[in-house]
């Protein structure tokens, strides 16, 4: 370990990369190991401390350093004295201010600098519990309160010294503690300010005889103090006139006379021996600790006249004793809380001869006491922070973890204690402690918690909340959402609210849109304040009205969705009666539009129109009212009109404003209406490549994820093994490959030694469908996910290298050596939330095609109900024309209410027709109009009983029948033979005539007949009498309207059918969807019949997200990719609590086709 010290106490460890702290250096006598220091260290003192010895006995060291001189200027403040910097003449404004200081405080809270400018602005920076506050006032004040504009730095009471930079560059300010810069926006008055004034170690404003003295005042050293380029100490030291001193300043920086010694695991304890005072029962103990967990031993020892223990401990942040004797009695008191926040706390420990009582902060409301002493002797031995392992150590056995943490300033009955002394093992005993030093660390400052997760620690690691944040992993780095409506689809999902992650583990947030389904096209819609056609007020004062437009996503979020989506519109309309749009195409335009990115720009164009044109849709279209205008609205006719259209430029939208004129003058009116913006595509999930060479890859600048790197994308293969990615460094590199045809391997090194996270699969990933890999690596773990397999994790070590430095181009689909090369398609790659074009690149490059086709392998399965998969370049789709459902993926019940005299009839071809039509319908049956075999299926819910569902004839007086028989069960007839008797199948489930939902399937290939009810067994029967339904003529749903029916069905027949029926299918055949939708010759229907939801199922409610705080955790029980409604909506769905505000005038219509209301809305 490298060590440094001002002063050759209080020493304070180097580490590299925050984290790594050892040094490794050679390992025989020729060798040279050099380390360049990332920062520059500014001491008088070093200290090596070996970790390791040689296995041959012998060490020795050879060290060669480089540093140059260092110019210091200090002043040392008291808590009661204050440095003040008056400006003689008050300079110009500039562009640029910088104070700059390093410190080193006494107190953990404390008033570092205070300056004060025109307007009575002032800015305060001060140390509160350790961290850096940065303050914005306006007026004269003794400091009590103002805006907090930033918050920097942690355990900055460690007294060391510590770097400030404080930058005013315009609009902003930089605030450097350290090595971490935070940039602020600043109020606009301190935009163009100037320091007329600066206060040191207290506040004294400008308008004040006294500075402001109080605890919270400075008590420490300041260094190098440059305003600018003026430094301040040194015109101190010279007595300048611009600088006042109040109270005691010297100019050197005294030192604390406290050590510290730091308990670094279960291991460390330190032992004290007693005092002879002790016997008297008279006892005395003290002392100051700090540490981040919530629970560990202080201090125990021994009672040996009652052969019992004394605990002081921390459980659950509280400071705890614990009395222990012999006979099994046992005494608790407890003070405090929260004392696992990394601050300095205090703890007495006193016993007399009738009390006992414990002491937190020497704050008398948090003591506990009572009327027990505690009997000690001359020898008692006490032991800080844990027990020795020996077991011969009998004075010390406890129940509770060891300390972890900083000790510092022990006392037994008021005397301190001389831990130098102890290091030089003179006094007491002690192992694994750190003496002269206080190592705890901040782990959360700066935080590693990405996308608001918040930050927690222990002594030796942090954790992340991830919780409503909307990401997941150890470092919340990635998201749980898609990343659009697209990706949602192909997840199987139907139309809702879906919360969207448009870059992934980008910087975006995500943001709850609409996405519709319905179409062919997957849209997603995003709404704003108004979408409902509105009429503007008239008022003769105003000449003009402006409209603004709120959306529910953010700047950010709309930007993002536009540039990804493969197209973008708007519906923009102008509804007008005697009121103007443009006069002319050269003259000043009565009315515009704002769209665009924010803050958008002004159009002079409307909807259907090209931007720039001053036209409408019909001056495209020339077919406008007036050949001499643009726009309808133009001919300035005494009648409604509208020019209206979509907006499909994507760099104008969205539409921000609408400014409206010309409707001040007498019979003038305006309507408008802006509907939703609507996007469909995403170029980054379809965005593919396709190697057909081993040695061919895709190459990419380096990739850059030093602590937070992420990586997926869909591959498909035939291959057993290949590269998907490489990056290489000087040492590190990352890699995702196939390495067998069932195993994804991610291997890295970041300077600890190359490890591997691999997820095996039980089957075959070679199988040519579409595979995702999701790899994440950051400063905690690394994962690998494989489809929906459980992801593999790897811990990173607790102090090793953190950063994964990278120099070389990013290979895809291969490596730098043209070996291992990928054979097959990779899709949707992103790393860290951004997508590479692999399309672009591999139009350019040899041996990679752009796309990848064939994706029904993969996504057909989710076209349901025997709905067909159909190819797209980029995508699928479901063709429902054979399936008795519809919807995106024909999983949307077609249903139907069928009342007695309902009834359907699906005329088939008769057998003349076979060699005539070569035009074949696709719900016509062939097999030479002879069926060895039927496929039926449907859902009914119905009370009535008897009933006949299904009726099928032939021209030979053959016929099938599905009917519900008088004892509620379900019956199938069959007559093949017009000869024979029709043979009966019936089913064993009963009560199918109860009011509930029930679903059938039927199906026999030849004298084969299996039944099915709601999910039952199947059940099996043979028939008898023939194979062959021959020359089939007409199907039947309802009341049968058939002369030639057998007896036993002629009253069945009459009875009809009430109640629902829906998803009815017959072969090829779907009746009931045809009489609704395609209504055509084959197809005719009779009494009543109407369009229900009867058949449905009932829709699943929502359910609120679950976020992972570990990439180690299994994925959330409750899938994120559900809707929040999962309903078909229209596109006007109201997102989010959004509501569109109307302030009515009166009611309006206009129209020309019918009327239709408008809501009024006044100026804006």
């Amino acid at each position: 370990m490298l060590m440094f010290s001002d002063t050759g106490h209080n020493w304070r460890q180097h580490r590299q990369e925050d984290s790594l702290g050892i040094f490794p250096g050679n390992s025989n006598a020729d060798t040279v190991v050099q380390y360049k220091l990332k920062h520059p260290e500014i001491s008088r003192y070093l200290r090596l401390i070996p970790l390791d010895w040689s296995r041959t006995g012998r060490i020795g060291l050879r060290l060669e350093m480089y540093g140059c001189q260092y110019t210091s200027d200090v002043a040392s403040f008291d808590g009661r004295t204050v440095l003040i910097y008056r400006l003689t003449a008050w300079p110009n404004w500039s562009e640029k201010d910088i104070i700059s200081l390093k410190f080193k405080t006494m107190k953990n809270s404390g008033m570092l600098l205070h300056a004060e400018g025109q307007r009575d602005h002032s800015l305060t920076l001060m140390l509160d519990k350790g961290r850096l506050l940065l303050y914005h006032q306006q007026g004269l004040s003794s400091f009590s309160g103002g805006q907090l504009l930033a918050s920097l730095g942690s355990l900055l009471d460690d007294l060391h010294w510590h770097d400030v930079k404080l930058e005013r560059l315009n609009s902003h300010l930089n605030l450097t503690v350290d090595k971490n810069t935070l940039q602020v926006r600043v109020p606009d008055e301190l935009s163009q300010w100037d320091i007329h004034q600066l206060s040191l170690g207290a506040v004294q404003s400008h308008g004040l005889q006294k500075p402001v003295l109080s605890s919270r005042n400075f008590h420490g050293c300041l260094e190098n103090l440059i305003y600018n380029d003026l430094n301040l100490i040194d015109l101190a030291k010279k007595n300048n006139h611009q600088v006042s001193v109040m109270g005691n300043v010297t100019f050197s920086c005294a030192e604390p006379g406290s050590v510290a010694v730091t308990f670094t695991d279960s291991q460390s304890f330190l032992q004290l021996p007693g005092l002879t005072s002790w016997s008297s029962g008279i006892l005395s103990l003290a002392l100051q600790f700090r540490t981040w967990n919530k629970a560990g031993l202080l201090l125990t020892f021994e009672l040996p006249q009652q052969k019992g223990s004394v605990w002081l401990y921390l459980n659950d942040t509280r400071l705890r004793l614990r009395v222990s004797k012999a006979d099994g009695t046992h005494l608790e008191l407890s003070a405090g809380s929260g004392l696992n926040d990394g601050q300095w706390h205090s703890v007495e420990l006193n016993s007399g001869q009738d009390h006992l009582s414990i002491t937190v902060d020497k704050d008398e409301g948090a003591t506990a006491q009572i009327s027990i002493p505690l009997p000690l002797t001359a020898n008692t031995q006490i032991f800080f922070g844990g027990c020795p392992h020996q077991e011969s150590v009998a004075e010390c056995r406890s129940p509770f973890r060891g300390f972890q943490g900083c000790m510092r300033q022990f006392a037994l009955d008021k005397q301190p204690v001389d831990l130098l002394m102890v290091q030089q093992r003179l006094l007491g005993n002690y192992s694994y402690l750190q003496i002269d030093m206080c190592g705890i660390i901040d782990r959360c400052s700066p935080s590693h918690c990405e996308h608001g997760g918040r930050c927690a620690q222990s002594w030796s690691t942090f954790y992340c909340n991830c919780s409503d944040s909307g990401y997941r992993g150890a470092t919340c780095h990635s998201s749980i959402y898609e990343q659009s409506c697209e990706a949602y689809k192909h997840r199987g999902n139907t139309s809702g609210l879906y919360y969207v992650d448009v870059d992934g583990s980008g910087p975006i947030n995500p943001q709850l849109v609409y996405c519709n389904m319905t179409e062919d096209r997957t849209w997603m819609v995003i709404q704003h304040n108004n979408t409902e056609p509105t009429t503007v007020c008239m008022s003769p004062e105003t000449k003009r009205h402006f409209i603004h437009f709120n959306y529910t996503s953010g700047e950010q979020q709309l930007a993002a969705i536009i540039s990804q989506s493969d197209r973008c519109e708007q519906e923009l309309s102008h509804r007008c009666r005697k009121s103007r749009l443009f006069n002319t195409q050269e003259g000043a335009p009565f009315s515009w539009w704002v769209g665009g990115p924010a803050p958008g720009q002004v159009q002079h164009f409307w909807g259907g129109a090209q931007p720039g044109s001053h036209q409408c849709a019909c001056g495209l279209q020339q077919n406008c009212l007036d050949s001499n205008h643009f726009c309808n609205c133009d001919a300035d006719y005494d009648q409604w009109t509208d020019d209206s259209g979509l907006v499909t430029h994507k760099e104008t939208l969205p539409v921000r404003s609408l400014v409206l004129g010309d409707s001040h003058r007498m019979g003038s009116e305006v309507a408008y209406k802006v509907g939703p913006l609507r996007c469909h595509g995403d170029k980054s999930f379809w965005n593919a490549a396709f190697f057909d060479k081993e040695t061919s890859y895709l190459h990419f600048p380096t990739f850059h994820g030093e602590l937070n790197a992420d990586i997926s994308f869909l591959f498909k293969t035939t291959s057993s093994s290949g590269v998907f990615v490489e990056n290489l460094g000087i040492k590190d590199f990352i890699r995702i490959e196939l390495r067998s045809s069932s195993e994804v391997v991610f291997s890295f090194d970041v300077g600890n030694g190359p490890l591997e996270v691999s997820v095996e699969t039980n089957v075959p990933l070679n199988d040519n469908r579409w595979h995702s890999v999701q790899a994440e690596r950051n400063i905690k773990e690394a994962s690998l996910r494989v489809d929906e397999y459980p992801a593999a994790t790897q811990q990173a070590p607790t102090d090793g290298h953190i950063h994964l430095q990278l120099n070389s181009q990013l290979f895809i689909g291969g490596t730098a050596s043209r070996q291992k090369g990928f054979l097959g398609c990779i899709r949707s790659l992103q790393l860290n939330g951004v997508t590479l074009d692999l399309e672009e690149r591999a139009k350019i490059t040899p041996g990679v095609r752009p796309g990848c086709p064939g994706h029904c392998s993969s996504y057909g399965s989710l076209c349901q109900n025997n709905g067909q998969c159909v190819e797209k370049p980029s995508g699928f789709s479901c063709r429902c024309a054979q399936s008795a459902y519809i919807g995106t993926f024909c999983d949307e019940e077609v249903a139907a209410n069928f009342e007695s005299s309902t009834s359907i009839t699906y005329n088939l071809k008769e057998p003349s027709e076979v060699g005539q039509n070569h035009s074949v319908s696709p719900f016509s049956i062939y097999s030479d109009v002879t069926l060895r075999g039927e496929n039926i299926s449907l859902s009914f819910r119905t009370s009535q009983s008897p009933a006949l569902l299904l009726y099928v004839n032939s021209y030979f007086r053959e016929y099938l029948a599905l009917l519900i028989n008088d004892y509620d069960e379900l019956e199938v007839r069959y007559k093949l033979h017009s000869s024979k008797d029709v043979e009966v199948l019936w089913s064993r489930v009963s009560n199918v005539a109860d009011g509930l939902l029930h679903s059938v399937s039927i199906r026999r290939l030849e004298n084969t007949v299996s039944v099915q009810i709601d999910g039952e067994v199947r059940e099996h029967f043979n028939l008898t009498s023939d194979m062959e339904f021959n020359s089939v003529k007409s199907l039947f749903i309802g009341r049968v309207q058939e002369s030639e029916l057998d007896a036993d069905l002629v009253e069945l027949a009459s009875l009809g059918f009430t109640g629902c029926l829906s998803g009815v299918r017959f072969n090829s055949i779907t009746p009931v969807k045809a009489a609704l939708l395609h209504p055509d010759s084959l197809v005719s229907v009779s009494g009543p019949l109407a369009q229900s939801s009867c058949g449905s199922s009932s829709p699943v409610s929502p359910t609120a997200e679950e976020t992972i705080n570990s990439l180690s955790d299994q994925p959330d029980p409750v899938d994120p990719g559900q809707p929040l409604v999962n309903t078909i909506r229209t596109d006007s769905a109201l997102i989010g609590g959004v509501i569109a505000i109307v302030i009515f005038c009166h009611r309006g219509s206009y129209g020309t086709d019918g009327q239709i209301h408008l809501q009024q809305e006044r100026d804006i």
